[in-house]
């Protein structure tokens, strides 16, 4: 069954691949604008001075929006668990393949794990706009620290190994 599959997929592999890639640029730069020119400044900005309504109403308008920008991000991320395994049958693609290997702890020890916290601190639980409605004061201003900290720590993790993922997936080095 899984062989009829991969033969039925095996004339598309270009057209899948470009859909995974696609995916995969989607997911990878959809919120470093957001991020880098309003969530940083916006959030170092309000730390010089967190007694300031005005540095603080912005924080949170930038986090909300980041919550709102991220729908793109997790909708793309989906869809490469999807064209990822497609790609995997139609190009015949194993463990074997060292480059492949390596490939697939990168998305089941990084960005599994990454994404899932993601998509609780910006839609589920932690959804700052839906706290600010509910009048959730502290739960707010908890779920605005732990976002941040998120970031903080996944960026760089973020940085070298989604790059290198796709280094791997193009170059095949081993």
């Amino acid at each position: 069954m899984l062989d009829l599959f991969a033969q039925s997929l095996a004339p598309y592999y270009l057209q899948i691949k470009f859909l995974h890639l696609l995916f995969v640029a989607a997911w990878f730069m959809s919120t470093a604008v957001g991020y880098s020119n309003y969530v940083i400044p916006l959030f170092r900005s309000w730390q010089k001075d967190p007694d300031n309504i005005d540095k603080a109403r912005l924080r949170n308008w930038a986090f909300e929006r980041f919550d709102d920008g991220v729908v793109l991000e997790h909708i793309a991320f989906p869809m490469i668990l999807i064209t990822g395994p497609m790609l995997m049958l139609a190009g015949g693609w194993t463990p074997a393949y060292g480059w492949f290997a390596m490939k697939l702890v990168m998305v089941v020890l990084v960005f599994l794990p990454l994404e899932a916290i993601d998509y609780y601190l910006s839609h589920i639980g932690l959804n700052k706009e839906k706290l600010r409605l509910a009048g959730k004061v502290q739960a707010y201003e908890t779920a605005i620290h732990t976002h941040w900290w998120f970031l903080v720590i996944s960026t760089p993790v973020v940085i070298v190994s989604i790059p290198f993922t796709i280094y791997l997936a193009v170059v095949k080095p081993f």
